[in-house]
């Protein structure tokens, strides 16, 4: 079996309960706390294009909606598990027309294929890139997506060095029993991917480093 459907397999494992009931969107607002913060600053302009990347139940995609009305949104998952919650909350909220959903695995999309795209003005990754194994290629393959101009906005957990020692130790601990691996050196990735296409990054630290905040920005 390929390291891709294996994961697959895995979220899907990890999540089929916690969507079919209800638990994934009640507990993680208390602590997937860059999410919000993120969308805000994506401010596409009218007409764009916006992908999700892990876009888990499409909470993210139905408040970037509603933030954006003149934007149009699509949104991959490798899970079909938080596939089905993200058609069902995009459906209930009266977006089909304006929400495009797909299976796919981040590292090799082809947007093209799926919606008919050729590439992005907004790219943003909320709480994925913690549990992605290939992490630093889905980076990559979402910069290589962006249309001249365009955004990657990444919002995840962060090194948290301004909290306590023991209470970094525990939060690490405990991400660690959900597959969550925070990626100390994202701020480093995401500079490197904006040198390689001639434009540029910026770092926000949340929370006391609780959150981070990520963007590439494309020449």
């Amino acid at each position: 079996m390929s390291a891709v459907s294996d994961h697959a397999l895995l979220m899907d494992r990890i999540y089929r309960w916690q969507r079919r009931f209800g638990i994934y969107d009640a507990t993680r607002k208390y602590y997937l706390l860059g999410r919000d913060p993120m969308l805000a600053g994506l401010r596409p302009l009218p007409s764009s294009s916006v992908l999700e990347i892990g876009c888990g139940t499409g909470r993210n995609l139905v408040k970037a909606a509603a933030l954006y009305p003149e934007s149009r949104f699509h949104g991959i998952d490798i899970s079909q598990e938080m596939l089905s919650a993200a058609e069902k909350a995009v459906s209930g909220a009266g977006l089909k027309d304006r929400v495009r959903l797909a299976r796919a695995d981040a590292a090799s999309f082809d947007p093209r294929a799926l919606f008919g795209e050729q590439s992005y003005d907004r790219i943003f990754i909320s709480y994925a890139v913690s549990m992605i194994p290939q992490w630093q290629k889905v980076m990559a393959e979402a910069t290589n997506r962006l249309a001249p101009g365009g955004e990657l906005h990444i919002a995840d957990f962060g090194d948290m060095r301004g909290l306590p020692g023991w209470f970094r130790k525990g939060v690490t601990k405990w991400l660690g029993w959900h597959h969550v691996t925070p990626r100390d050196d994202l701020f480093e990735m995401v500079a490197e991917l904006a040198t390689a296409h001639g434009g540029r990054s910026e770092e926000k630290r949340l929370h006391r480093g609780f959150s981070w905040i990520a963007i590439v920005s494309k020449r």
